[in-house]
């Protein structure tokens, strides 16, 4: 950076998400509200999947594991924001910044996975229904699953390299409201036009080669399922994809709007607006819309409430894919 005091930084000073006050309380109880209905949506939705035996499904199993990186996600960015709608001073050490890049670019890239594994998963199950049960197992799926965190987790190792080696220097103002690698770049004294390289090849290589897959497979699913002559199975899975489609439209959009954009377009403004979206707004829609647009998860909530209602019905079989219920007399027997 010209005319930059090369004095190491040892912390980072955001400007928040707005610096006027009139706004701050106001925002404050907005992104409030907006955490608690992500807690409550994504913890709810991965109870509402362990508690029904009718959710023990490959599709649900993933959509638990998306839930789960959401409540993460927005576990470590959203109390920072909160916090510093109300603090004189928003300052963040350089090795908690550290810690923050390396844990947001893991469980953003293996939410990316995680989606295209989905969008996949429902591929297979709408084209090939006869092979999907032999194929697909539990036991897949957990090795699928601990395979996108671990994806996910030497990516965040990467960007935490990366970070780790690039100078920053006084001025050490971020005009953002978390800790990000790309604004941090902007303020390194040194060259780092290969670290932009490496950032562009993982952007390439998690968001744009997931998005083609969730892209291809959703095409696909819409091809094989304006096939079907079944009017009810038709809503259905359109109902299931378009919940799909929703969620990688927002998550993707917002990330690829970010992390592709010329440095010349950028405003602060426009990427505090975007960013905003991916790490507060979208982990809260996820389940949302899951659920409001997903027949099966809304029968299920419903059955949960009948089981609340009925305490003869509180005991739940701990077998993940093989239940089996029956009825003696007045009570009831839970086998697995």
């Amino acid at each position: 950076m010209t005319g930059a005091n090369c004095t190491e930084a040892t912390e980072f000073i955001f400007s928040g998400f707005t610096d006027r006050p009139e706004f701050q309380i106001t925002l404050f109880v907005v992104f409030l509200v907006i955490y608690a209905v992500t807690l409550v949506g994504n913890l709810g939705m991965i109870g509402l999947i362990r508690l029904d035996s009718q959710l023990q499904t490959p599709m649900y199993f993933f959509l638990s594991n998306l839930a789960f990186v959401d409540f993460c996600y927005s576990t470590f960015n959203t109390p920072k924001l909160l916090a510093d709608l109300i603090a004189a001073r928003k300052a963040v050490p350089y090795a908690t910044c550290v810690s923050q890049v390396f844990i947001a670019c893991s469980l953003g890239v293996t939410e990316c996975f995680l989606l295209s594994v989905m969008a996949y998963d429902r591929y297979v199950a709408i084209c090939n229904p006869l092979l999907y049960t032999a194929v697909v197992s539990l036991r897949l799926c957990v090795q699928l699953a601990a395979g996108l965190f671990q994806a996910g987790f030497v990516n965040g190792i990467i960007q935490k390299i990366t970070m780790l080696n690039v100078s920053v220097c006084d001025p050490n103002v971020i005009d953002l409201f978390f800790c990000d690698i790309s604004p941090q770049l902007l303020l390194s004294c040194s060259d780092t036009s290969i670290y932009r390289m490496i950032l562009l090849a993982m952007a390439c290589l998690t968001r744009v080669f997931t998005s083609l897959i969730t892209l291809i497979s959703d095409v696909l699913i819409l091809s094989i399922t304006l096939k079907i002559h079944s009017a009810k199975e038709k809503c259905k899975e359109f109902n299931t994809c378009t919940s799909h489609v929703t969620v990688v439209t927002i998550f993707y959009g917002t990330g690829l709007f970010i992390y592709l954009q010329p440095n010349t377009k950028h405003t602060q403004g426009q990427d505090k607006v975007v960013s905003l979206f991916y790490t507060v707004v979208t982990p809260m829609l996820s389940p949302l819309i899951y659920s409001l647009r997903n027949k099966e998860a809304k029968d299920a909530l419903k059955r949960l409430q009948e089981r609340c209602i009925d305490p003869d019905q509180l005991r739940i079989c701990p077998s993940v894919y093989h239940f089996h219920m029956e009825r003696r007399g007045n009570n009831i027997n839970y086998m697995c």
